[in-house]
């Protein structure tokens, strides 16, 4: 149904001599993404489409493991966008965002401004959970979007479960003349002189709840306000006269009307549309399930990441195993040397670090249960959640100080291998029957390991360290 909704609204005649530009969500911790090789195929014979702007998406999540970070993630996507077929002059460009925090978000409104202009309608594509209806409300309540808009178009529903979005809602896009870019411009210009210390308290509180949610964050602004006017006051003085013996009496409460667009300000609008998130399927080699899809709603939000991911490293010998709750599990069979695994997943699942002797026993006892957390529902819960199958991994060691691949387990997270030079590891990876494993090298934070605290004694694991979080566009107090 999501495919057919899609393709039938991209294959509509163009309504203004132009194709829609087709804005691509995509969740970079899912690198690479599974739903992108499929973009290609909606783009087929008959959709007029002028070409794909791909938004790297929750980027917010993800620490800063080494200087560069950012150019290295955009290289990933890139590299992801030319296997899926994405290249050249159909690739318009690529943009790393947080429509959560805002980070990047203002930079994406004046890219689509310059370049895109108000030739034509966008299209927001993008799988399941990818932050596709976030970013459509962040877009709504940006310069990209007529001023009365956000008091008109209905919000997405924003969800942790997948297919939230079942039609097309849509906002009109404000015609970027001269003078609005202009006046954008000098409004950019002007917040990017402010310090912390200048903003409203409100501000500096709202500011302060996003540095807690994500690494990057920024601050989404409108050049362009609706002006509201004084609400008018309905006062009848007949209606304050009443007896002891009688009951005040209401006024019947006048229907509010909803306001709506007058039809010179949309008929010839240029629209942006939000989409039904497509299945996480590959259906040309095989069907490959999500973990998200064996989990309970409950579930499904302690795997999600919502805030800033802290990652976890260990220092494991062989013969040790490592679970990700009861969602995956990563044995260390051979080698010659300590190696270290680096978790990245969200903060509230848990990492149970055990010998390989006693991994069948713990996994036995305590999936389903709150040592392991996830799946929750003891026994019954179990039995019909798919059992953990494994697939064996060599790896081969490029440096203590940089990881030579992440083993994804799912979409529940992945675990981060970093080990000596040259050293050859044989690991053994699980999860659950029917879901995705995969390998992916180069690792997307290569020097993740390097974030960490002091090892604590007696145990295989280093003390957590968050990393700050930056603004984009606000000066550091002090500067000059």
């Amino acid at each position: 149904e999501h495919r057919r909704v899609v393709s039938a609204a991209l294959r509509r005649p163009p309504r203004h001599g132009r194709g829609p530009l087709l804005l691509y969500v995509l969740d970079v911790l899912e690198l690479p993404d599974p739903v992108l090789p499929q973009v290609p195929a909606l783009l087929g014979p008959g959709v007029p489409a002028s070409g794909v702007l791909v938004v790297g998406n929750k980027v917010d999540l993800l620490p800063a493991d080494a200087p560069g970070h950012l150019g290295r993630l955009r290289n990933r996507v890139a590299e992801a966008c030319a296997r899926a077929g994405l290249g050249g002059a159909a690739l318009v460009d690529i943009r790393l965002v947080s429509a959560k925090t805002g980070f990047g978000m203002e930079g994406l409104v004046s890219r689509l401004q310059r370049s895109w202009k108000c030739a034509g309608d966008v299209y927001l594509l993008g799988a399941t959970n990818s932050g596709k209806s976030t970013l459509f409300n962040t877009l709504l309540r940006s310069d990209y979007c007529k001023s009365r808009a956000p008091d008109i178009v209905d919000r997405a529903t924003v969800s942790p479960w997948p297919g939230t979005t079942l039609n097309l809602l849509k906002f009109p896009i404000i015609n970027p003349t001269c003078d609005r870019i202009f006046r954008r411009q000098e409004r950019l210009k002007e917040e990017a002189t402010k310090t912390e210390d200048e903003l409203s308290s409100e501000e500096r509180k709202y500011l302060n709840h996003l540095k807690k949610q994500g690494y990057l964050v920024g601050r989404v602004g409108r050049t362009f306000q609706q002006q509201k006017a004084s609400p008018v006051v309905d006062f009848d003085p007949d209606m304050l006269s009443y007896s002891m013996d009688e009951d005040p009496k209401l006024s019947p409460k006048k229907c509010e009307e909803r306001e709506e667009f007058t039809h010179n300000e949309v008929k010839d609008a240029r629209w942006c549309f939000d989409t039904p998130g497509i299945v996480k399927e590959d259906c040309v080699v095989r069907f490959i399930l999500q973990v998200l899809n064996l989990l309970t709603e409950k579930e499904v939000k302690l795997v999600l990441p919502t805030v800033a991911i802290v990652p976890r490293t260990f220092i494991l010998k062989p013969g040790t195993a490592l679970f990700l709750a009861a969602l995956g599990r990563v044995d260390y069979l051979q080698g010659e040397k300590s190696a270290w695994f680096s978790v990245v997943a969200s903060n509230l699942l848990p990492v149970h670090v055990t010998t390989l002797s006693n991994a069948d026993a713990i996994y036995e006892k305590h999936a389903g249960r709150e040592l392991l957390k996830v799946p929750m529902g003891g026994e019954e819960r179990m039995k019909e959640f798919p059992p953990l199958v494994p697939q064996d991994i060599t790896l081969k060691g490029i440096g203590t100080t940089e990881a030579v691949a992440d083993i994804k387990l799912s979409s529940a997270g992945w675990v981060a291998v970093t080990a000596h030079a040259e050293e050859e590891l044989l690991l053994r990876a699980y999860t659950p029957k029917g879901t995705a494993l995969m390998v992916r090298q180069p690792p997307l934070l290569p020097y993740i390991s390097s974030i960490r605290g002091s090892r604590i004694a007696g145990t295989a694991a280093y003390r957590t360290k968050k990393p700050p979080s930056l603004v984009e566009n606000l000066k550091t107090a002090g500067s000059r």
